[in-house]
């Protein structure tokens, strides 16, 4: 660890920093919520009490396409940090307790980019990467939160007092909440329906079973609206951050100076979403908000995932990803020449030239990869989407679907084991759990995946196409699990 260690800092001093100029002293906040979806007002949830999106949707741009690479906490959150698919970089699942993935030290992360060019950095609420000495951040201002980060009311509070120290460098501020991640309470929700609110400086927000309206993906049961109650509780929990940190900018006079994206690892804790790379577990809400942009409230249909955030927000900050001495060899890619610099390299790229563009030219394709959640859930998935369709290669379809141990144990998924018909959203229950090797949808006829294309003759064209797609993109980016095309 010694030796990884100083040859880390030797090759960070290698690095010649740019000088900022005033121009590009731009401030960057990174929202990152914890398994939310798309029950927010801008994107026409009528139930969701969402004022401080809805703002921040009103003064920005709001994509209708944007996907998380990998249904997980952990594991998305390693690809939002570093711009790389997580099979690239050895984060394959959960860094936490027993799970124990984490990254490659020859990558470079956001924060380190940042660092390197003059910023100062700061983490509140959940973490979640691994190891920190690769996810390095100058500050964690987490002390003193009641009720941790359950409580973005008071993290934004700590957010505020970090921003009004005495530092005229620019900042980037990674803020992450737990909500509306499962956490506690009937449905194993962080709810406090019937105690005293455990999360001071919030406002208590309500919502009742009976008004919930269910997703088609999910059964339409007495159960699921119980506990979509208490989501939508935590989801409220969640705004109330985003509205405390819009009083914060403005009243440190950064509104007008700082880039605000709003985003969740991947999609609701329900059976169906989360783990999943179905739509509900991988279409999630994204929105950022541009000072410079002139135009405001725009919506648009480019197609995006969470490799393009670590470059947009280089790109943003007018800092050029510098060039490294390689190692060796590095596990993000092909052997290289010791001492011979190459570019430091993304496989994302810049999404800030489409946010003022409703249909952008060349933004109509994107690829996910997801290996594990929780150790024990060992089930590759790889995914192209291409205009209207998308195929998903299950690389172990040969073994059932794991569920996460907190999805299997909630009473939305119990409920259905126990009746008599045995469906859940589009899917039966055994189909759910036993898939085929490819499935081929048209997400625009069919968007909540209900009729699996692969084996229809008229779309084996179609198939073969997407198929050798996604096979190029495995290569391209060193996915191990692309020997599984002539292997097993």
């Amino acid at each position: 660890m010694i030796r990884k260690l100083s040859l880390l800092l030797v090759l960070l001093s290698m690095w010649t920093a740019p000088q900022l100029t005033e121009a590009a002293r731009k401030n960057v906040v990174l929202f990152i919520a914890d398994d939310h979806g798309f029950q927010i007002g801008a994107y026409g949830d009528e139930v969701a009490k969402s004022p401080g999106l809805d703002r921040l949707a009103a003064e920005g741009t709001k994509f209708t396409n944007a996907y998380c690479t990998t249904a997980s906490c952990s594991a998305s959150r390693s690809v939002i940090m570093t711009g790389l698919y997580n099979h690239a970089t050895g984060h394959y699942g959960h860094a936490h307790s027993y799970n124990h993935f984490g990254t490659y030290q020859s990558v470079v992360p956001l924060t380190k980019h940042l660092d390197a060019a003059g910023y100062r950095t700061c983490s509140i609420g959940k973490y979640h990467l691994a190891p920190s000495d690769v996810y390095y951040f100058e500050s964690y201002e987490n002390g003193g939160i009641q009720g941790g980060s359950r409580n973005p009311v008071a993290m934004a509070n700590n957010a505020e007092a970090w921003i009004k120290k005495d530092d005229d460098r620019p900042f980037f501020l990674y803020f992450c909440t737990s909500d509306p991640h499962r956490g506690g309470g009937p449905g194993n929700f962080a709810n406090f329906n019937n105690k005293e609110n455990p999360y001071p400086g919030t406002e208590r927000i309500l919502f009742k079973p009976e008004d919930m309206i269910v997703p088609p993906w999910l059964p339409d049961t007495e159960e699921v609206k119980e506990e979509l109650a208490e989501y939508y509780q935590a989801c409220n929990r969640v705004d109330q951050g985003v509205q405390r940190l819009y009083e914060i900018l403005e009243e440190t006079g950064h509104l007008d100076d700082t880039l605000f994206i709003f985003t969740s690892d991947n999609g609701p804790p329900f059976p169906g979403a989360k783990t999943n790379l179905y739509q509900p577990g991988a279409n999630l809400p994204f929105i950022v908000r541009d000072p410079d942009q002139k135009s405001k409230g725009l919506t648009t249909d480019a197609v995006i995932n969470w490799t393009d955030i670590t470059p947009s927000i280089l790109d943003y900050c007018d800092v050029t990803p510098k060039k490294y001495p390689p190692l060796r060899t590095t596990e993000v890619g092909a052997p290289t020449p010791k001492g011979k610099e190459v570019p430091y390299e993304f496989h994302g790229r810049s999404f800030l030239p489409v946010l003022t563009q409703e249909h952008p030219d060349g933004w109509d394709n994107t690829f996910m990869s997801h290996t594990f959640h929780e150790i024990t859930m060992y089930y590759p998935m790889r995914v192209v989407i291409e205009g209207d369709y998308k195929l998903i290669f299950n690389i172990a379809h040969q073994l059932p679907y794991p569920n996460a141990s907190d999805l299997f144990a909630s009473p939305t998924w119990q409920s259905a084991l126990k009746r008599d018909e045995k469906t859940f959203g589009q899917k039966t229950i055994y189909d759910y759990e036993n898939r085929p090797r490819f499935e081929l949808y048209n997400i625009a006829e069919d968007p909540y995946e209900g009729k699996n294309l692969s084996f229809d003759p008229e779309h084996q064209g179609k198939l073969k196409h997407l198929q050798e797609k996604l096979q190029a993109f495995q290569k391209e980016t060193k996915d191990p699990w692309e020997l599984k095309w002539r292997y097993e």
